[in-house]
């Protein structure tokens, strides 16, 4: 049991994610959590109001089986093999949440200022949340699809849009935590 309670090394986890996408290959799947959330609404009956949401839904249940297994996995992880002490965030990193007014984590991977429930009480933090998840969702639908989908399943299979996406997500990502983020934060 000791090694589920461990941090996996990249290459262990990289190769098990390899054999998920030939698997998915080799049954001509795609992979994405985003293109879920376009099988929900279509569940829902939003087909019968908005021609992007019609389609058949059930084509794609398995991969509303990946969505419940994340959300599962994620479950147990965090309540049942939560080890605390391999957690190891860098000395500069935990110095420039300070600049910024959030405590260290102290043996979480995410602080509280940003990731606790706390933020609720908070009107601008409920409406950055808001702005955030639109702009989320907006991006993902203007890129054919999310992170996961373009980072794992796009690029494994060579396609060049997923390519730029990755390149764009990357890109974003450093303008969000070097220029917005302390800006939001003041």
């Amino acid at each position: 049991m000791d090694i589920i309670f461990q941090t996996w090394s990249w290459y262990i986890s990289g190769f098990l994610i390899g054999m998920i996408m030939l698997s998915l290959i080799y049954f001509g799947k795609s992979f994405g959590m985003s293109s879920n959330l376009r099988s929900l609404c279509s569940m829902a009956g939003l087909g019968k109001r908005v021609a992007f949401f019609d389609f058949d839904w059930r084509a794609q249940r398995w991969n509303l089986v990946v969505v419940l297994g994340a959300m599962l996995g994620g479950f147990v992880a965090v309540h049942f093999l939560s080890d605390t002490s391999n957690v190891d965030i860098n000395p500069k990193t935990i110095a420039q949440l300070a600049q910024l007014g959030i405590e260290a984590p102290n043996g979480k991977l995410m602080p509280d200022a940003l990731f606790g429930i706390s933020i609720l009480e908070s009107p601008k933090s409920i409406f950055i949340l808001l702005i955030g998840g639109v702009l989320i969702g907006f991006g993902s639908r203007y890129a054919g699809g999310c992170t996961s989908g373009h980072a794992i399943s796009g690029l494994s299979n060579l396609q060049i849009p997923s390519l730029k996406a990755v390149i764009g997500f990357f890109i974003g990502g450093l303008i969000m935590a070097h220029f917005l983020l302390p800006l939001i934060l003041k």
